[in-house]
């Protein structure tokens, strides 16, 4: 055995790198991950499709990889194999990958094994994973694997289809089958019957189903319910459920909260020589609901075929195919239940048996990889126990493939024009692609280009770009990028990465750091935008893609768009004139929490997150941003008072920083922190209790503090406890950094300097107003202006503070170094014990404040392969809706639905129909009044305005003196001298919005007017 241990570190078995796999935790959880990092996996063939196995089970982060192949690297192997090099050709492929593979994550120990697998070897390892295995050898192993409860997969990819079979044992414990958050919700009432119906809070919908588990805290009246085994329900409406009998439970009182409890459930999997004759399936295109048992019988014709001669097909071989068919048939006669045989469909399995696709590698891959990670921990539904997948549709829709034009060339891309032709592969090789973001999908997406050769003919091209720069929490997923890596520009070290693992692209991809946006477009210009193919979104904010996308309509270019969250992922096709954009939709907002919630009433730990990331702004950020801009800016103080809902707050931010509690040591901070933490989590409490009692009622006679209200308590202070003194040590360091203070970490030094610290006793105080309602306009505590003047003129003046500037604390997430989510922990929890609800560790904090979106590798690689089958069809222009899919997976169920792509909306002016994609195409800088006698003379449509941005330029309400003397104007003086700037010289056409009326004198919806003036 040879392997690649170098540089490996050891992490104790519970820890877990959290700055490495933040991402990944937020989907697997530490108990998956744990489960993982015990786990060795064995991956049998180190082509396409195993290397991207191997790829992303490595980032998952298991116990250790072996990878095993004895074959020796070809030239057709590059087609898909990444990190295989000409260089390595006629060397053993296990050899010649595993150093690269050990690159991958330093926690995993990747070796190549080069003997015999025995029963012996295997027992070393808790899942076998074999890909681009005879039948034969796949029956011999998973017959040792069954019998010792080892988890066995098998893959395969053909061309444009892919199989996987999973056997995981005879009692496999799936412990959570969805990975969805458990659900909970408050309780209004429950009955005391037979029935035990809950009734959840009014506008509050459980979202439970028939046979779900719950249990209950917090109940009143009902108190054994409280300590209760699960409960199985029934589902009776939206807000509303059974738990079965609690007539001898007492009355329900108020309060409760119910809970989801997932219930464990085992699957029974039986070994692949039973299954190949009484198979389960699960489908990834309802579309193709019978293809799957016809595929069972296709792949083991093929096997049989390639055990009899010693190879595959040739390609597109008609004797060959005719061979496979006639199998297939005689295996489907043998099966317990014989399918018909589509014989078109399996032929084209053997014309493509020789094909080798990275795209169907990453697509298969990646789900064959979140299916060992299944394994190792029990998280998730696996795949129960075969699944089949094409991709049929990607093929070139009018070329005629004949065995002359799938041929081997010789080259690296032999893989590729097996399936699709050299025809195919030179309009491939010479296309000009924008990727827009170098991250996750933007390092899968350019590996795939990579190996396809996209871009790489004498007219093709690649553009990337991306702004960011390389963070530690993007190695986890980001497999181009390497730890010596950070700190450096994405889009660079991407294109520098896959031109290593392609040469042919060397001087054909070129890499910018500019975000694609209105103040770029100077560099991302008409020629730019009109010399695309088409362009590929790789984006994580939803105002860059629509901007995106809008480029993307004006220039009539494609768009591929496709997003991850943890392993769910989803893709859309954008085409020219078919159809919607992505800018047509829109996911509903996101709902925020009121404010009173937040203020004084918060019942989930959600609420507490959010209170303590505003109150981190409030504290760190916003004050010292408020200084700096009183000791810069001579009228910010005017300014400043001019703003009634704002001046009070921003006067004693400024003198608090400037008078009151400017520190001059360390211990100042400290005393601070712990003065923030009386204020917060026992003095205002202590007022909100004094408003409204425990005891307090409504005026219908109902208790204040029922329902979504909890009354809290005052907490007090406790250095010995960690959460105390972990928000003090927070405080007081951020403290210190907003004043350039030297910080420190030792929480005796803490325990002593807090000991000697008084705090002034505090008295609630009446008249003190509380927002109850959202709808109350509750004015913070007024402040008279005499007041709020004093303020200003105990300020130090601007000029005695020369050189002085303070360092606002800019939240960010993933620096653990820096106190931002330890002060939120700690004050979140601090506000989560006052009001009694459970608290969060510092991961999930993290995850909700950061507004982290849950990733990884698996589902990236998969959704990226979804979009390059896409672009298959992109790049052979098809032209047809039917044709092309949109996309939306979930790996954790695992679940898979293709649809048609929403065509683009029609409109009607006249008798003429226009979309999205169609606008008024004029030429030459017309007056104003040529304009609107050519809308009038060639489309019989009356212009009452026109504008240009927020230029209104005419309109039929104008005073006519203006209207006459506008209407001998050009657009472009007419533009220029209403916006008193003058058209760059590099814009070569103007978008101009217009109204208009139809000859009958109706109003009516028309597209644009693009104005080409250059």
């Amino acid at each position: 055995m040879s392997s690649s241990m170098e540089g490996v570190q050891q992490a104790p078995v519970d820890a877990i790198d959290e700055g490495l796999y933040s991402r990944q935790l937020y989907v697997l959880g530490h108990k998956a991950m744990l489960a993982m990092s015990v786990s060795n996996v064995l991956i049998v063939g180190m082509k396409g499709l195993g290397v991207e196995i191997a790829k992303n089970v490595i980032l998952a982060g298991v116990k250790s990889v072996t990878i095993y192949d004895k074959g020796l690297a070809e030239i057709t192997d590059l087609s898909s194999q990444f990190y295989l090099q000409t260089s390595d050709i006629g060397k053993p492929r296990a050899q010649a990958t595993v150093s690269r593979l050990a690159e991958l994550n330093s926690y995993v120990p990747v070796s190549a094994f080069d003997g015999e697998l025995t029963e012996q070897e295997l027992l070393k390892y808790q899942v076998v994973v074999l890909t681009d295995v005879p039948l034969a050898e796949q029956l011999r192993v998973n017959e040792i694997t069954h019998k010792h409860g080892i988890k066995f997969i098998a893959s395969d990819i053909r061309g444009l289809f892919g199989s996987v079979f999973n056997d995981f044992g005879e009692e496999f414990v799936v412990n959570d089958q969805t990975g969805e958050e458990a659900i909970h919700g408050m309780v209004a009432g429950i009955s005391s019957d037979v029935d035990g119906l809950v009734t959840c809070l009014e506008d509050h919908r459980h979202g439970l189903e028939d046979g779900d588990f719950v249990t209950f805290q917090e109940v009143q009246g009902m108190e054994s319910l409280n300590q209760s085994t699960p409960r199985k329900i029934t589902v009776t409406g939206p807000y509303t459920f059974k738990i079965g009998d609690t007539s001898s439970l007492g009355i329900y009182k108020t309060g409760g909260i119910f809970t989801q409890v997932k219930q464990p459930k085992i699957l029974k999997f039986v070994p692949l020589r039973e299954s190949l004759v009484k198979p389960e399936f699960v489908y990834s295109d309802y579309a193709k609901f019978d293809r799957p048992a016809q595929l069972l019988s296709a792949f083991h014709a093929l096997d049989a075929f390639k055990a009899k001669h010693g190879f595959f097909p040739i390609p597109r071989h008609e004797a060959h195919a005719v061979e496979v068919l006639n199998n297939a048939i005689a295996i489907n006669a043998q099966n317990a239940s014989p399918v018909d045989l589509d014989e078109k469909l399996v032929k084209e399995l053997a014309y493509q048996a020789r094909g080798d696709l990275t795209p169907m590698a990453a697509v298969i891959g990646g789900l064959v990889a979140q299916e060992v990670l299944k394994a190792c921990s029990g998280k998730f539904t696996p795949i129960f126990q075969h699944l089949f997948f094409d991709s049929l549709e990607s093929l070139p829709a009018n070329s005629n493939l004949t065995e002359q034009s799938c041929r081997p060339q010789g080259t690296r891309y032999d893989g590729l024009i097996s399936v699709f032709g050299i025809e195919y592969f030179t309009k491939l090789s010479n296309a000009r692609q924008f990727l827009v973001g170098a991250g996750a999908i933007g390092c899968e997406m350019l590996k795939n280009w990579a190996m396809l050769g996209l871009g790489s003919g004498p007219n093709g091209y690649i553009y990337v770009t991306d702004m960011d720069t390389i963070e530690k929490s993007n190695l986890n997923r980001q497999f181009l990028f390497r730890p010596k890596d950070v700190g450096k520009l994405k889009s660079e070290c991407a294109a520098a990465a896959v031109a290593a693992m392609n040469p042919d692209l060397s001087g054909k991809i070129k890499s910018f750091a500019d975000r694609v946006g209105p103040e770029t477009e100077y560099i991302f210009g008409d020629d730019f935008w009109n010399g695309l193919t088409g362009v590929t979104n790789a984006l994580d904010n939803v105002d860059a893609r629509k901007y995106v996308d809008r480029r993307c309509v004006y220039y009539r270019k494609p768009l591929l768009e496709s997003g991850t969250l943890g392993t769910k992922g989803n893709t859309q096709v954008v085409l020219p004139f078919l159809t919607e954009s992505y800018s047509s939709s829109n996911d509903p907002p996101e709902k925020s929490i009121p404010i009173c919630t937040l203020k004084n009433f918060p019942n989930q730990i959600e609420h507490t997150i959010q209170w303590a990331r505003d109150k981190f702004d409030g504290l760190f950020r916003a004050p010292a941003e408020n200084v700096n801009l009183y000791l810069t800016q001579p009228n910010y103080i005017n300014t400043t008072l001019k703003e009634p809902g704002t001046a009070k707050d921003v006067i004693e931010g400024l003198h608090s920083f400037l008078v009151t509690d400017r520190p001059k040591s360390f211990e100042q901070c400290i005393a601070w922190g712990r003065l923030k933490f009386e204020e917060f989590h026992a003095n205002e409490i202590a007022q909100l209790l004094f408003n409204f009692p425990t005891d307090a009622v409504t005026s219908t006679g109902t208790p204040f503090w029922s329902g979504p209200k909890r009354a809290p308590t005052v907490l007090k202070f406790d250095a010995e406890d960690p959460n105390h003194l972990d928000y003090v040590i927070a405080a007081a360091n951020l403290h210190a950094f907003n004043f350039g203070l030297k910080g420190e970490r030792d929480p005796k030094y803490f325990k002593t300097v807090l000991a000697g610290i008084s705090v002034p006793k505090f008295e609630p105080r009446s008249g003190v107003k509380i927002q109850v309602q959202e709808n109350e306009n509750i004015q913070s505590q007024s402040t008279d202006a005499s007041e709020l003047q004093a303020l200003v003129d105990s300020l130090p003046s601007p000029a005695t503070l020369a050189g002085f500037k303070l360092h606002p604390c800019d939240f960010e997430k993933d620096d653990d170094s820096n106190f931002h989510i330890d002060f939120i922990t700690a004050a979140s929890n601090l506000r989560a014990s006052n009001y009694s609800i459970a608290t969060a560790d510092r991961l999930r904090t993290k995850f909700i404040a950061g507004k982290i979106i849950p990733a990884i590798a698996t589902t990236t690689a998969l959704v990226t392969g979804l979009v390059c089958l896409e672009l298959f069809k992109i790049i052979d222009g098809k032209t047809k809706l039917d044709d092309y899919k949109n996309g939306f997976v979930n790996l954790a169920l695992p679940f898979f639905g293709f649809s048609e792509p929403i065509a683009c909306p029609k409109f009607k002016y006249h008798d003429k129909e226009w979309t999205l994609w169609d606008r008024f195409d004029v030429h030459g800088n017309l007056t104003l009044k040529q304009l609107i006698d050519k809308f009038k003379d060639e489309h019989e449509l009356e212009i009452t305005m026109l504008s240009s941005g927020v230029s209104m330029l005419y309109s039929f309400f104008m005073q006519k003196a203006k209207r006459e003397e506008r209407l001998n104007m050009t657009i472009i003086d007419l533009i220029e001298s209403i916006s008193k700037k003058p058209v760059p010289s590099d814009v070569t056409a103007l978008v101009l919005e217009v109204c208009v009326n139809d000859r009958d004198g109706e109003d009516v919806e028309v597209p644009y007017v693009r104005i080409v003036v250059r």
